[in-house]
């Protein structure tokens, strides 16, 4: 279950453009502790795997490798908020369609 869970959090993670320290912090654990994570040396509990899941906006199914699925949580966005994420999609998705054309 948890097989790629270290490497999607180092990929989040490098994506996101923090450092092992910076998340650390966010998390409220040290840099050794996300560096043991993301080497596969040991797991985070189940409250910090729900912060991780928050901090990156993905689902903790996503995080433990049982779902390829990027869903991104906008629950926390307004309406409006919504929208605008949805329109970046929208517009994102049809460049990459014209560009395989």
């Amino acid at each position: 279950m948890n097989y790629d869970f270290h490497k999607r959090l180092k990929e989040l993670r490098m994506r996101s453009g923090i450092s092992q320290k910076e998340l650390a912090k966010q998390m409220g654990v040290t840099r050794t502790t996300i560096n043991s994570w993301e080497s596969g040396i040991s797991f985070p509990n189940a409250y910090s795997l729900t912060m991780l899941s928050e901090y990156f906006y993905i689902t903790t199914d996503y995080l433990l490798g049982m779902d390829d699925s990027e869903l991104l949580n906008i629950s926390d966005l307004d309406e409006n908020e919504k929208n605008m994420i949805y329109d970046m999609v929208k517009l994102l998705t049809d460049i990459k369609k014209k560009n395989k054309r």
